[in-house]
């Protein structure tokens, strides 16, 4: 009898989830800081968003990431090569690359975050 293969071991959409909450807050953070400088001409709400939104992205990004890792269960047999076509090799392989993409989210969250420290007008 086989076994069930669980639906985050088998869809892309796990391995994807990181970078689809960077690019969300990408688009949140130049939106507002676009919206805020055409209407006030300041950065001072903006950069108030920033500072609340940035640390969000990061624990969203950082869970996503730690439940890849999981997933790549590197640590039990420290394989990271995936060839094969067997569920397992399926399962490694998508959790490998969610979390480098996880770790790669989390580098473009902190680089869209850093205008906001040195950046102090909308000129």
């Amino acid at each position: 009898m086989r076994q069930k293969t669980p639906f985050r071991h088998r869809s892309i959409w796990h391995m994807v989830l990181a970078p689809v909450v960077w690019s969300f807050y990408f688009l949140a953070v130049y939106a507002f800081t676009a919206v805020d400088c055409a209407k006030t001409g300041t950065l001072d709400t903006a950069r108030l968003a920033i500072l609340v939104l940035t640390p969000l992205a990061l624990a969203g990004i950082g869970w996503l990431t730690w439940r890849a890792w999981r997933q790549w269960d590197y640590l039990s047999d420290y394989d990271y090569v995936h060839d094969k076509p067997t569920v397992e090799h399926r399962r490694e392989f998508l959790g490998h690359a969610g979390f480098l993409l996880g770790l790669v989210s989390a580098v473009g969250t902190i680089f869209v975050a850093l205008p906001a420290l040195f950046i102090r007008s909308c000129l």
